[in-house]
């Protein structure tokens, strides 16, 4: 029986490079790898070996025949893209270990950030190199958006953190973590201890919707819910009340605001299995939230979201998914061709939502396309949404001129994410991305690159791409830095990794390393095995910091 790949792939790759007949597509170094929703096993030509099974960083995997309740409808999914895609599995050219000439000596590299942009690229480099690697994140936690961003429900997609566990033992890393680069050192001071800087930050910002009434209490950012019900230490406890109405209204409809909606309406005690904070699981059981809006400007075929996120959205137990009649959006749907987004609402209910009235009895979720938010009202706290209509021209969404009003407690904006400035480093800000070529940082000036200075992730390729496409991105990345080492383009640092040891402990005393971390870890591991969690996380900096201090000492 062949293998299927389901839901929690995370399009890393890590299951093609195993796979003895190259039955896994599409590949890297194929158009529409990074593009796909998931990756796919070719049941025709599939041997049966298990060792993608094996090689799956997140569990997705598995035998056809052992797939139950709604993973069942992978097995057709998996099928259905070769007869679309179809491929004689020929091999491409084989691609071998990067390395350094002898001579060299070994780099220096710090890499700002530790989420998996972070970590791939300093696997990259540990495992071809001889580099000596600093890892720095402004928290005193690393994981970024794999421990922060990723909804709590989804623990198989954060056990990608394992296969980053042998970078964090390597005994040529080094971290310094609660170090902000640009407030507490600058970049001309890494660059001084190291030959190369790679910058891994992400993209910390939202966009804003730009509408009268969006920062009315009770108007979110989603990175606020996410960062909120993932305990991410900058977010306060109080920072989201769930009492003040029975709907709540997410503009967006990508993976995030699928995230949320779910999240929102999960019963409790599901939720109480994961690792979500404890503040947000408290909050929830006490929410009057029953219905979450999903608004989207443009129609059904036109969602972000992606099918295996959506598929497990219409299968949450009690929970009904309807979509707003619309003559438009009805006939996208009843012409939609078999494996496009809006096909993957035949057979919701098509109903007329009246968003002026109380929600109905039970919970759910509307899905009302066609609608972009005007403005936010309320006195002194957000209670409506004023919505347009609009109608597709081409792919733009043009407004009809109609307006209506749908009452809400809540409100989250989840149109995307935004980078931010790094000070020293020259920013786009039209594509709200450090100014590079191919990741090595340029002067936009001149086009010159920077020397020694590098970006990754987010911060490189903006906010799209999930976990796996950062495996590519970090290797294009790594590969700059080694072509510019081997043509001994990079600078050489004036200052030792002691000294910079020194300049940490100068500037931020309470700077934690990797002793602290594990200390971290083994302290909201034996917190969740006491209530069958896979860990109860610290929310906030204090705690992390007390734990890092007391049982990292004690282990001395």
């Amino acid at each position: 029986m062949a293998y299927a790949i389901t839901r929690t792939c995370c399009n890393d790759a890590s299951c093609v490079s195993v796979c003895p007949v190259n039955c896994i597509h599409p590949t890297p170094d194929e158009p529409e790898f990074g593009t796909t929703d998931m990756l796919y096993i070719d049941p025709a030509a599939c041997i049966d070996c298990g060792a993608c099974a094996d090689a799956c960083p997140v569990d997705a995997v598995h035998p056809v025949d052992r797939l139950r309740g709604p993973d069942t409808v992978f097995g057709d999914l998996n099928r259905d893209w070769y007869r679309d895609h179809p491929s004689d599995h020929a091999w491409g050219a084989p691609a071998f270990p990067r390395s350094l000439p002898d001579g060299l000596g070994p780099l220096r590299v710090a890499i700002v950030g530790t989420g998996p942009s972070a970590a791939y690229t300093a696997q990259e480099l540990l495992r071809s190199t001889g580099a000596e690697i600093t890892m720095i994140d402004r928290l005193p936690v690393t994981g970024g958006l794999l421990r922060h961003g990723v909804a709590p429900d989804h623990q198989s997609t954060k056990r990608i953190a394992e296969s980053f566990a042998g970078v964090f033992h390597d005994p040529r890393l080094r971290m310094h973590l609660n170090l902000d680069v640009g407030a507490d050192i600058t970049h001309d001071e890494l660059a001084a201890h190291h030959h190369a800087v790679v910058y891994a930050v992400g993209a910390a910002a939202d966009r804003r919707l730009g509408i009268p009434g969006e920062d009315l209490p009770g108007s979110l950012p989603a990175t606020t819910l996410v960062g909120w019900y993932n305990a991410e230490p900058t977010v306060p406890a109080e920072a989201v009340s769930l009492t003040s109405g029975e709907r709540a209204v997410v503009v967006g409809n990508g993976n995030v605001a699928v995230d949320i909606a779910r999240i929102l309406l999960t019963d409790p005690d599901r939720l109480a299995a994961t690792d979500i904070a404890d503040h947000a699981l408290a909050a929830l059981r006490r929410s009057r939230v029953r219905e979450v809006v999903l608004l989207a400007r443009r129609g059904p075929e036109q969602a972000a979201w992606t099918r295996p996120e959506f598929l497990a959205l219409r299968q949450l137990p009690g929970v009904d998914v309807v979509v707003d009649d619309h003559p438009e959006v009805r006939a996208a749907i009843g012409t939609a061709a078999p494996d496009s987004r809006a096909a993957l609402l035949a057979g919701l209910p098509l109903e007329r939502f009246d968003g002026e009235a109380e929600p109905g009895p039970g919970r759910r979720i509307v899905l009302r396309f066609l609608s972009a938010p005007t403005a936010l009202t309320g006195h002194g706290r957000v209670a409506a949404v004023s919505v347009g209509r609009t109608t597709l021209a081409g792919e733009r969404a043009e407004p009809t001129g109609e307006e209506d009003v749908i009452r809400a407690g809540l409100v989250v904006r989840s149109i995307g994410h935004r980078g931010v400035p790094v000070p020293g480093l020259p920013f786009d800000e039209a594509a709200a991305t450090i100014t590079h070529r191919g990741g090595r940082v340029v002067d936009p000036s001149t086009g010159r690159a920077l020397t020694g200075a590098y970006v990754v992730g987010w911060a490189k390729r903006g906010p799209s791409g999930g976990i796996g496409a950062n495996r590519a991105c970090a290797r294009e990345t790594a590969d700059a830095l080694l072509d510019d080492a081997i043509a001994r383009a990079l600078p050489t640092p004036s200052g030792t990794r002691k000294d910079f040891d020194r300049l940490v402990r100068r500037r931020r005393p309470d700077a934690v390393g990797l002793k602290e971390l594990r200390a971290v870890d083994r302290t909201e591991r034996a917190r969740g095995e006491s209530q069958g969690r896979p860990r109860v996380k610290l929310a906030t900096v204090p705690e992390l910091l007390a734990a890092g201090r007391r049982r990292g000492s004690r282990r001395g």
